[in-house]
């Protein structure tokens, strides 16, 4: 009984709201600017708001030249490891047996840590991935509850969960322009977690390894 009316309170509260967004809704004429339909309800695409802000292009264009660097870097590896396993094997006829076995180990111990140490700047760079969304999404939230204020809201839900609504209550695009005006790109919140060498220091190259939850689904 106290969950229905506390229902029906809220739905009161919505429609008493309706002859004032109806007011809002009509058309202006020459020389009106727009008009913003007040809503308790706006909603927002998350995804939308980070791929189109300078933020998330500045993080899409990091990725994928770090993702470019180390593929290159692996081929790099790669290449240096067949020549020294191939020219171990050449000189395998002229050494004693027990020699060959120890240089064979090391070589293989070492190609172990090597892969490792790849894998792990692979990882590095999907965590960084990770860290950029975070903090940009914890860096949306004060703008968002800003503009809840401002616009008189209550509530802010995904617009992908959304069956039907009106397109004036979607604040994705403002945000977005609120966004890289007051925030930018966000270079430099976040901490590189891996550097590639793009100049090929070879197979001895060390790895350097040392974490967006959406605020809608906490």
């Amino acid at each position: 009984m106290a969950r229905d009316t506390l229902i029906a309170a809220a739905l009161a509260g919505i429609c008493a709201l309706a002859p004032q967004a109806a007011l809002a809704q009509e058309q202006p004429g020459a020389g009106q600017s727009r008009i913003v339909v007040p809503s308790p309800v706006l909603t927002l695409d998350w995804e939308t708001l980070y791929d189109q802000s300078q933020w998330g292009i500045r993080v899409r264009r990091e990725i994928a030249a770090a993702s470019r660097a180390l593929n290159a870097e692996n081929n790099r590896i790669a290449d240096d490891l067949v020549a020294e396993e191939r020219a171990l094997t050449d000189r395998r006829p002229a050494m004693d047996p027990k020699a060959f076995r120890l240089e064979a180990d090391a070589f293989d111990t070492r190609a172990t840590e090597i892969r490792a140490a790849q894998k792990a700047k692979a990882q590095a760079i999907q965590t960084q991935l990770e860290q950029e969304r975070q903090a940009f999404i914890q860096s949306v939230v004060p703008v968002l509850d800003t503009m809840l204020t401002e616009r008189g809201a209550v509530v802010v839900l995904d617009r992908r969960a959304i069956i039907r609504g009106l397109a004036n209550i979607d604040v994705t695009e403002d945000l977005v322009t609120l966004i890289d005006r007051d925030i930018g790109d966000g270079a430099g919140v976040v901490a590189p977690l891996v550097t590639i060498d793009s100049e090929g220091a070879g197979a001895d190259a060390p790895a350097a390894v040392p974490a967006p939850t959406d605020p809608s689904a906490q």
